[in-house]
């Protein structure tokens, strides 16, 4: 009854939740209004509280910790493996057990005469209590109580009462019996839970390195705006200088329409980089779930840790080594071996007989009230003594050989793709290593590059207003210097989103603080 109340005020059922069959099998359209022009509104306008916000990486990777909702999300899984753990160690909790009878009963019995009644009046009541045993066996404890009224005219005592008190052991030998066969389940549930915390944390791993990838591509996205728009502001100065020249008959009309041209195009490369500067902020918003800073917010967000890049002396033989003893998906394959031992060892024992001993040692009351029965059986004058073998041979125990074979082949299969997991992390951290290599010698040449363009720029346009050359030759080397400018960052950023793979890859981060989390407890 209490544990009903306890259900009860635990859990409320939900109520019954019906789909409508239109909500499955229609499929509706998507409703879109024209523009209209948009025309000058008396309606004041309220701006966002906040129109720019500027973010380190530091508080980014914080912000990511404290509400990142897929991370929210696996931290809730460590806490649920433990409630496993809680329930196969449940299964040898002691059980209070109760029988409580009540008969009347008027049986006809045949006599010489005629055809009597034989009335009997019987109340049983049986209290104890199982203790399951680690070693496989059942201890029990049982106290009975037994009052007897009857019509008989042959019972001494009428009413009588019996009392007994019994202690029992049944205990496996073979089959089921020993510590480690039956706590294997709790053993499973450890590592289970071990390999939840192991997944937990590499997901964390996961969702602060796509953070840190998510931050640095927005730099690049705000750099290649910034670049976008002053491109756009050296194409449209041109045009005004050519339109002078063109106005005073230095230039033909053929190069005011030329840098006119350069113009538009510049624009609309400004319209896809802004395009593409809120498609990276979104997604940097989405995995900080900063409140008041939604997905559809219209904040800016400015990245304020610019790019350092150092170039680092990398042993490839000892960072492999690191990798593989920090990777989380190494530590879980360790768990699953474990696993897979066990489970060898349980299938094992599962493959002999079955034999089962019993013992039970009895102590009997008996009087003509239930103060005197037990009277008699405090001084235990009368006790029974009982000893059983039970044996259970399955023939031919095909199903269980069958198992045991299963696992030990599973175990087998393990080994091997541990071998080549290891094989492929040092794939991963070798080819990381000479990418980041790769990078740094890409930020070296995009700087000399860059700098080489933006002197062949300045060049052409002095060329240009000497009449040398056409706008066409200007626009060339300004196309370039951009190109040039765009290769520069994304090498810096590459170079920063390398470093993040190479420590993905040997299972660390980024940065001089450890992060620390907890399993997150659902509020019941």
């Amino acid at each position: 009854m209490g544990g009903c109340a306890y259900v009860k005020n635990w859990y409320e059922p939900s109520p019954e939740f019906s789909v409508p069959q239109e909500a499955v099998r229609q499929i509706d359209v998507i409703d879109l209004e024209e523009a209209t022009e948009e025309k000058p509104s008396t309606v004041e306008v309220v701006e966002p509280e906040i129109s720019e916000l500027e973010l380190s990486l530091e508080e980014c990777r914080a912000l990511a910790l404290e509400n990142n909702l897929d991370l929210q999300v696996q931290l809730i899984n460590p806490t649920i493996a433990r409630e496993v753990i809680n329930q196969e160690e449940a299964k040898f909790e002691a059980t209070f057990k109760g029988n409580v009878n009540y008969a009347k009963t008027d049986t006809p019995t045949a006599s010489l005469l005629d055809i009597a009644g034989s009335k009997v009046d019987i109340s049983y009541i049986d209290l104890g209590v199982d203790i399951p045993l680690r070693t496989g066996g059942t201890l029990s404890f049982d106290l009975a109580d037994r009052r007897l009224k009857t019509d008989s005219l042959w019972s001494i005592f009428n009413p009588s009462y019996e009392s007994d008190f019994s202690a029992s052991i049944s205990q496996p030998l073979l089959r089921n019996s020993g510590n480690r066969v039956n706590t294997h389940s709790i053993r499973v549930a450890q590592y289970n839970s071990s390999i939840a915390e192991a997944r937990t944390k590499l997901e964390a791993i996961h969702i602060i390195a796509n953070v840190d990838r998510a931050y640095w591509r927005l730099y690049a996205a705000r750099k290649l705006l910034d670049v976008r728009r002053k491109q756009y502001d050296l194409s449209k100065a041109l045009y005004e200088e050519t339109s002078r020249f063109v106005e005073v008959g230095v230039k033909p009309q053929i190069e005011m329409i030329r840098t006119e041209a350069s113009v538009a195009e510049k624009l609309e490369a400004i319209i896809k980089a802004e395009n593409e500067a809120r498609d990276t902020e979104r997604d940097l918003k989405r995995m900080l779930n900063k409140k008041g800073l939604g997905m559809e917010t219209k904040t800016v967000l400015i990245p304020s840790s610019p790019p350092d890049p150092v170039r680092y002396e990398l042993e490839g033989n000892r960072m492999v080594e690191n990798a593989i003893e920090n990777r989380m998906e190494m530590l879980e394959l360790e768990l699953q071996l474990a696993q897979d031992s066990s489970n060898i060892d349980y299938l094992e024992n599962q493959t002999l007989p079955l034999v089962t001993l019993e013992y039970k040692y009895n102590i009997n009351g008996l009087g003509p009230t239930r103060s005197d029965s037990y009277d008699l059986l405090s001084d235990n004058e009368f006790k029974d003594h009982r000893i059983g073998l039970q044996v259970s041979i399955p023939i031919g125990n095909r199903e269980a050989k069958s198992r045991l074979r299963k696992a030990v082949y599973e175990r087998a299969q393990r080994l091997a793709s541990k071998e080549s997991k290891k094989s492929e992390i040092k794939y991963e951290v070798l080819s990381q290593i000479d990418k980041l290599e790769a990078n740094w010698q890409r930020i070296l040449a995009s700087r000399q590059t860059t700098i080489l363009k933006d002197e062949q720029y300045r060049a052409e346009k002095r060329q240009f207003e000497l009449g040398l050359v056409t706008s066409t030759d200007v626009l060339n080397a300004q196309t370039d210097l951009a190109e040039a400018q765009r290769v520069e960052i994304l090498a810096l950023v590459e170079y920063q989103i390398a470093i993040i793979d190479l420590a993905y890859a040997t299972g660390t981060l980024l940065g001089a603080a450890k992060v620390e989390w907890d399993p997150v407890v659902p509020r019941e």
